[in-house]
Parts: structure tokens; sequence; C-alpha cells
């Protein structure tokens, strides 16, 4: 149930002398210019929240991450309190971390549902682009479809309406891989690592014998038990993962050296991807010239 309120809300809900009464007997209180809480304990997180945003400008909105979490979100609690303000709207004097937009329609920000905030595609968009970090970003997108909060169309649809944003690219390149549209190895990204740090051609989709039957590594240089494995988004799946956390150690026991990377970094960090491959074969013995 919702306790804070603008008082112009508060006196047009409960009545100006309602209003007035509580907050003289102490049982209703003021936490800041303007806004009242139908109690008098302290605040809890969420209504410091909704304080902050009863603080900017009526239009205003929760943003990112803020407004995900109020939908649901879990596992990345941020300290900050994001609002969205109408463009062109003072920018209030409290601490929250503040964005201007000229999209905050009933598109944009249910109509319905309290605290006022952003729709989870919107949400997830402006999460990305606030994010502190590539890595971050694709967490937050790739995060929010595995707990359902958003699919393809709704994040697509928040984009188109977005127009030229900061990370566009990845958002789109995240959400393909969450729906499962790019494949979990990116084979030529890969060989393009490989070959410029001057390693040999792989086995790729090897096969190897284990103790529950034969496991297929991604990437396995027989010659030197050398084998790569690359996890893409269905490797985060809790069954999936510990699945194939299983199997890696096996694998490793049987003598196997392996590394495994993520395909965010075969794509997106491929110097560290390059460096810590030949580390490994470096670490077999292989040496510069045995690729000549």
């Amino acid at each position: 149930m919702r306790t804070i309120f603008r008082t112009a809300e508060a006196n047009a809900r409960f009545g100006a002398a309602t209003v007035r009464r509580h907050v003289r007997r102490g049982e209703w209180r003021r936490p800041g210019p303007g806004i009242v809480a139908t109690h008098n304990a302290a605040l809890t997180r969420h209504e410091q929240q909704e304080a902050l945003l009863c603080s900017a400008a009526p239009a205003s909105a929760l943003g990112g991450l803020t407004a995900l979490e109020r939908d649901g979100f879990t596992g990345f609690e941020n300290a900050s309190t994001w609002i969205v303000l109408p463009e062109g709207a003072r920018r209030p004097d409290i601490d929250a971390a503040f964005h201007w937009s000229t999209r905050l329609d009933a598109d944009d920000v249910h109509p319905l549902r309290e605290p006022r905030r952003t729709r989870p595609g919107r949400s997830v968009v402006d999460a990305a682009r606030w994010a502190p970090s590539d890595r971050a970003a694709r967490v937050f997108v790739i995060a929010a479809f595995q707990q359902r909060l958003v699919s393809a169309r709704t994040v697509r649809e928040a984009l188109t309406r977005r127009g030229t944003c900061r990370r566009r690219a990845l958002i789109v390149e995240s959400v393909l891989d969450a729906a499962g549209g790019i494949q979990s190895l990116p084979e030529r990204d890969f060989d393009d690592i490989r070959r410029a740090a001057g390693l040999p051609p792989p086995t790729r989709q090897a096969r190897v014998k284990g103790p529950d039957g034969r496991y297929y590594l991604d990437v396995f240089w027989e010659e030197w038990d050398l084998a790569v494995e690359v996890h893409g988004v269905g490797h985060l799946e809790p069954g999936r993962w510990s699945a194939d956390l299983t199997r890696a150690n096996e694998v490793v026991i049987a003598g196997l050296r392996m590394l495994a990377f993520s395909s965010f970094s075969v794509r997106r960090e491929q110097a560290a991807v390059r460096d810590q491959l030949l580390r490994l074969f470096a670490s077999a013995g292989w040496t510069k010239d045995d690729a000549s």
C-alpha cells in the first residue's frame, strides 16, 4: 500500500484538514518539503526512493535499475536512486541520479503502476546505457531476460523509440544472445584470436571420454593436451551451469589443461583472451618455433 505522497496528492486523496490533523498529532510525518508519509516510522528503502521521486517534477519516473527492482529484478541492488526527469525540468536538490527524457508517455512509463516508473523494456535499455562498463551492461540485459521481466520484442521496441543511444549495438547483441540468436561459440571471432596469437589450428567439437559417456570440447589441441570452452548465455542457466562445471572438472582430472571463456570475452575482450591462450600454451612447453 502506498504511503508516500506529494502534499497536493495527499490533500486530494484524504482531505487537507485530515492531512494537517495527522501531521499535527505526530501520526504522520513530512520527510521533506511538499511530501507526506502516512505513518511516523523511519522510511524504508523503497519509501526513500518514493520520497525522492516526489521531490522531482510531477511527470518524472523511476528508471533504470531502480525501476527494474520495483518490477522484481533481483541480484543487483543499487545504492543510487535513478530518476528520469521530463526534458527541461529543473534538477532537484536531492541525492539521486538524474537523466532527462522527451519520452515519458504511456509507451515508456506504465500508467497504473506505483510508484511511477518506466516499463521493464525501457528500464533495461536505460540500465545498460547508464551501466559503468560494457560487461555490466550485458549482464543487466541478460539477467532481465533470465528473470523473465522482458522479451526480445519489448526491448526492441524500447530501443526503436530511443533512436540513437549509447551501447545500442551491445544491447542488440545481448538481446540476440539472450534470445538464442547468437551461437554460444562465435567460431570466427575465436579463430581470429587464435591466428593472431600464432597458435596451431585446433580440432573443434572434439569428443573425449568421460566416466558417464563422451564429452564434446569446443576447441581441442590433442598434441598439447589443451582445450578451450566458450560459454554462451545458455551456460548461465543453473542446471546447465552445474553440469558444465562437472564436465569441466572431469576433463581436467583426465589430464587436460583447459580454459573457459564467455562468448562476450571472445567477441569483446580479445586481447585478454589471446594473452591467456599464449600463457596456456607456454605452460605446456609450446614456443613460437613450434608454429613455423
